[in-house]
């Protein structure tokens, strides 16, 4: 189901807006122009981004109102990607909650209100940490005060927006995003104990839901979880890159770069929208990653 709707000259194709547009946000814009749509990157190195991309120059706590009356007076969709600076709270919630504000806040003074908002949060809501399951429906309990922010942002969100869609995303990786490989490339790797769930997402499928749940679904949920479909033991999946790259298996012991608590993410109400995974697992993923596909825009 396409979102377009009272754009103008019927030949103007849709248009979207994607706020704080990195890597990922990238990645989402060149699939909506992939689908006929127009798409406008706002970031402050708007020069960089690919040219089927619009670039729109601006910061996202900053002063927007002439980056926004370069937009049609019409948009269907707004996106909200940012990234902080930094892992701090201070970085975070300039981020996520003064990035997000001062964007609908310009928006609705333009009198540019989308059809449909969606705003990327994280995983790092949930205060689980025992291995156990982990849906829409569990309560938001942050352990460390850069989740305690992100709790913050979705509230904004939804109070203004109660129709816009908060996407959960954990553990992106992807081209470019190397952590694990470099660590077991360098023999830095361990393959924690006790063993401890993790969850991920390749930047691809994570970008395809994005734009899946704006177009392709009729009346999404509020709160999605971008997980794919096996939450594993991070020892594991260093021991299968190990293998991969035909390296000796690392060894066993406690792991301090371990994040994310230990919990299983289910990504069941997002597959319920038909939606399908190129990477449904890490193996796909990381294969894929081995083989140099993709790249990570910058």
């Amino acid at each position: 189901m396409s979102v377009a709707a009272d754009r103008g000259p019927r030949d103007a194709p849709p248009t979207v807006l994607i706020a704080g547009c990195g890597d990922l946000g990238t990645e989402v814009g060149l699939r909506f122009v992939a689908r006929g749509w127009r798409a406008v990157g706002l970031r402050r190195r708007a020069h960089v981004l690919p040219a089927a991309l619009v670039p729109l120059a601006g910061d996202l706590t900053g002063d927007l109102a002439e980056a926004v009356e370069q937009l049609p007076n019409s948009i269907e969709a707004v996106v909200i990607t940012p990234a902080a600076d930094e892992r701090t709270p201070a970085a975070y919630r300039a981020a996520y909650v003064d990035g997000l504000t001062n964007v609908l806040d310009h928006l609705d003074r333009s009198d540019r209100t989308p059809a449909r908002l969606l705003a990327v949060s994280s995983t790092a809501v949930y205060g689980v940490d025992d291995g156990s399951d982990v849906d829409e429906d569990t309560p938001t309990a942050p352990t460390s005060p850069t989740g305690a922010v992100l709790v913050e942002a979705e509230q904004v969100l939804h109070r203004r927006r109660p129709d816009a869609v908060s996407l959960r995303l954990s553990g992106i990786y992807g081209p470019g995003r190397t952590r694990l490989i470099d660590r077991v490339r360098s023999g830095q790797a361990v393959l924690p104990d006790p063993p401890a769930l993790s969850n991920r997402i390749h930047r691809d499928d994570a970008a395809a839901a994005i734009v899946h749940l704006l177009t392709a679904t009729a009346a999404p949920e509020r709160l999605y979880l971008g997980v794919d479909d096996a939450p594993v033991d991070r020892g594991e999946v260093l021991a299968f890159l190990a293998q991969e790259l035909g390296l000796p298996r690392p060894p066993t012991g406690p792991d301090r770069s371990t994040r994310g608590g230990d919990k299983r993410c289910r990504n069941d109400r997002l597959k319920a929208t038909g939606f399908r995974f190129t990477y449904p697992t890490y193996r796909e993923g990381y294969r894929a990653i081995l083989a140099g596909d993709g790249i990570r825009h910058p």
